[in-house]
Formats: structure tokens, C-alpha cells, sequence
């Protein structure tokens, strides 16, 4: 990071990561943003709106939107409802550390 004016997002993270606090919460917070990531793109590329796809999930939008901000603790009821909502199989897994 030569520039501190200009460098990526990448750059950065790999400076933050190097505080353990840091590290620690960003390892936390990974599966809401896996999440968050695969729901828009999927929500997106079914062009459908937050609202849409809300109501296809018996739901509001403001669910859908605390999901895709990571604010969101869905049910595995709501997780089933967007994976039929979206046409999309639903996988979870617990991975031992």
C-alpha cells in the first residue's frame, strides 16, 4: 500500500486481517456474507425486486433486505422458501474446525 490514496479493497483486508480482533469477527461474520452474496445473485439473476421476491416467500422486503445486509437470522422454514422461491436447491453443511 504505497498509495494510501489509491489501493483495492483487497490491499486493505489483507492489511486489517493482520489484527487478530479484526480476524477474528471477519471469520464470524463469514457465513452471512456467503449468505448475503449467494442471495443477491440469485435474487438478481431471477430479476426479481426485494419486494418480488418477498412476497414469493410469504415474507417483506425488509426480511429480504436484513439478509442481504447481513442483519438478518433466518429460520430454516424462510431458508427453504427462498431456495423454492428462487428455484434454487438449498445446501448447508456443518464443517468441523
Amino acid at each position: 500500500m504505497n498509495n494510501k490514496l489509491n489501493y483495492t479493497f483487497k490491499e486493505d483486508l489483507k492489511e486489517r486481517l493482520k489484527d487478530l480482533e479484526f480476524k477474528k469477527a471477519w471469520d464470524e461474520s463469514e457465513p452471512e456474507y456467503i449468505l448475503s452474496c449467494q442471495l443477491i445473485k440469485k435474487r438478481l439473476k431471477s430479476k426479481l425486486s426485494q419486494r418480488q421476491l418477498a412476497k414469493k416467500t410469504k415474507t417483506t422486503q425488509a426480511v429480504i433486505s436484513r439478509l442481504e445486509t447481513m442483519n438478518g437470522n433466518p429460520s430454516l422454514s424462510l431458508l427453504k422458501r427462498l431456495s423454492t422461491a428462487l428455484n434454487q436447491p438449498i445446501t448447508l453443511t456443518i464443517n468441523p474446525k
